[in-house]
């Protein structure tokens, strides 16, 4: 069977190079189900410029995009000949996750690796994977001395002006938004942007999408970004990093290309199947969950015991499994310090969760605390061992410096550390998901999102909302959990006009493995009681995740199952009513109960009700508020 499917690749791959812009002699490589194709051309039709072009359903997407590497000793950016070519071997993924929008993921691709040669006889490996859902590829360097360094990167994409774009403005936290563009000259707030945060979302003609970013980054790594401020229609990837050291042998993590429909985007599992498989030989302690948050509502609520408790009564209450105490809590008062507080969680049966500051970025005057007590390696054991035997279950890590080496590095120390402690870790105000969660599944989520915080800080985020969160599942959430903090009923600083309909969905349709609820006690207390039943028994990891309908900005409606109960959360992303229809024969062992949580004719109304989905009933429609939302659960 495996020679059969081989032998039919090819025969896929021969017909997809007859079809293409160049010929077989370029010694492309094909996905298992011939939709995508990959080109490599000689070098010579390219003045010795390494490059490929990427076809999906036979029509080119990506045309020329180069690559190359530059040391300080080598240089790979041209005069450069295709000098050999590796034979096609198959490459197959399957593992189990304990967090994402799937358990149990698979994939395969077929894969090869592309050997180029400069003038003085160095080598270039570049190895490339085609799966249905996208292209991989990674760069392989052989050192000449052991004082190396990398000093860019050549890897460009074309993306010419006409194709839609939601691409974010690159900063240290990704915490922006994804506006609209058609060309590469786009602005944020008035000023002249050319660098930007992955991932990247690209909308071709044909309702063809590509996301770009990056995965499995290991020590000694860093980041990277996009760059256009040479051609505002061809995006280069910059390292985080000047001068990076190389090992003997270096190669770099994954650039990604996930392409297909949106359904294709949104459900992908590239950026793990590239990744590092577990390093975990137990992982019966990390749990997924629900948690109640205390500093959206309180900005500095850690520092007062009472109301710390009172957002323990309020996981009791939901039967959520944690509650985090959040930064300032080692300035606790008003009736009992931190000590108290863990004690009062763990008699009520709730597993708590700490607070810290990282020390890279937010560090000096008003820098919140606790302080510099994970830096270095003997503090940071040291603090991890008290954690563990004060009964906490986790730590939230925040205000990271970037995308360097050094911080990446450090990520990876907070990370095989806290393991030892069996702690689960949360990085906020960090770099976004690179594939770590099936690495260290400890990791339960990560920030890198404009979320319901900013709530707290500027009326901003109050009128683009709505249209953001519906663009976060097609481009931030796509890579991995994010901490949003979804589920803001009432009003922080700043109001939210967004129907409790919207506001019900997001954490359905947000994924994270900790899913923080940030509102009043009171305020989850007076919603409906179905409602507030939904929320207590809503899962925070998914066994199965499909796009039903919808598009960037505008609206989106998604699917989550766990175990026989598929969850579905749709948003309206516009300012107008709007009737979202979506398809649930794409929903394989569907229940007959169902009930319906839509928006009532007023933003902070409920409309709730139960019935059974008749036989053969293959579509839905729900009316919309402007802004509006629903969700809906079938079992």
């Amino acid at each position: 069977m495996k020679d059969f499917k081989y032998i039919i690749a090819l025969s896929v791959l021969m017909l997809a190079g007859s079809m293409s812009c160049y010929s077989e002699e370029s010694r492309g490589v094909s996905s298992p189900d011939g939709k995508l194709h990959l080109i490599v051309p000689p070098t010579g039709e390219n003045d010795g410029k390494a490059c490929f072009t990427v076809e999906y359903n036979n029509r080119c997407i990506l045309s020329q995009a180069r690559l190359g590497m530059n040391t300080d000793q080598q240089s790979f950016a041209g005069d450069l000949k295709l000098k050999s070519v590796s034979e096609t071997k198959s490459v197959k993924d399957d593992y189990e996750m304990l967090t994402g929008k799937r358990s149990h993921c698979t994939n395969e691709a077929f894969e090869r690796t592309y050997n180029f040669a400069n003038s003085r006889g160095q080598e270039l490996a570049v190895t490339f994977r085609v799966y249905n859902d996208g292209i991989a590829f990674k760069y392989g360097i052989k050192a000449v001395s052991a004082d190396e360094r990398l000093l860019n990167e050549v890897t460009t994409y074309p993306i010419p002006a006409g194709n839609k774009r939601w691409f974010q403005q690159y900063s240290k936290d990704y915490e922006g938004f994804y506006p609209l563009a058609v060309d590469g000259t786009s602005t944020v707030e008035k000023k002249r942007t050319y660098c930007w945060g992955y991932p990247a979302l690209v909308g071709f003609r044909d309702s063809v999408f590509m996301l770009i970013t990056e995965a499995d980054i290991l020590r000694g790594h860093c980041a990277s970004f996009l760059y256009n401020g040479i051609d505002p229609n061809e995006y280069q990837v910059r390292l985080a990093t000047d001068n990076l050291p190389l090992k003997e042998t270096w190669e770099s993590p994954w650039r990604l290309l996930v392409i297909g429909s949106l359904a294709d985007i949104v459900e992908s599992t590239l950026v793990t199947d590239v990744s590092e498989p577990c390093k975990l030989a137990d992982t019966d302690w990390i749990k997924p969950g629900i948690v109640s948050w205390v500093y959206w509502a309180y900005n500095n609520g850690s520092k007062d015991f009472k109301i710390v408790k009172d957002y323990i009564d309020l996981a009791v209450k939901m039967q959520w499994p944690y509650s985090l105490i959040d930064w300032k809590w080692n300035e606790m008062e008003n009736g009992g310090d931190v000590h108290d507080a863990l004690q009062y969680a763990l008699k009520k049966g709730i597993k708590p969760l700490l607070w810290y500051n990282s020390c890279t970025a937010w560090v000096g005057n008003g820098a919140p605390g606790p302080m510099d007590r994970l830096n270095k390696k003997e503090n940071r054991e040291k603090e991890y061992q008290w954690l563990a035997e004060q009964g906490v279950a986790g730590v939230k890590i925040d205000f990271f410096a970037g995308d360097k080496v050094e911080t990446m590095d450090y990520y990876l120390d907070l990370l095989e550390d806290a393991a030892k402690y069996k702690l689960m870790v949360n990085l906020h105000g960090a770099t976004i998901p690179r594939g770590w969660q099936r690495t260290y599944p400890h990791l339960m989520t990560m920030e890198a999102v404009y979320g319901a915080e900013w709530y707290n800080n500027t009326p901003r985020l109050t009128p683009l909302a709505a249209r953001h969160n519906a663009t976060l599942p097609f481009t931030r959430n796509v890579v991995g959990s994010m901490d949003y903090t979804p589920g803001t009923f009432s009003d922080s600083q700043h109001p939210h006009i967004t129907s409790h309909g919207h506001e019900l969905a997001l954490p359905v349709i947000f994924e994270s493995g900790w899913q923080h609820m940030p509102d009043r006690p009171s305020v989850y207390k007076a919603l409906p009681k179905e409602a507030g039943k939904l929320l207590s028994q809503l899962p925070a990891a998914w066994d199965d995740t499909k796009l039903l309908s919808g598009y960037p900005g505008e609206s989106v409606v998604l699917a989550r199952r766990k175990g026989n109960v598929w969850y579905i959360g749709g948003i309206n992303g516009t300012d107008d009513k709007q009737t979202l229809t979506f398809a649930l024969n794409a929903l394989p062992d569907l229940g007959k109960k169902i009930v319906i949580f839509k928006d009532g004719s007023e933003e902070k109304q409920l409309d709730i009700k139960r019935s059974r989905l008749s036989k053969g009933r293959t579509m839905m429609s729900i009316d919309c508020l402007p802004r509006g939302g629903f969700v809906v659960v079938v079992e």
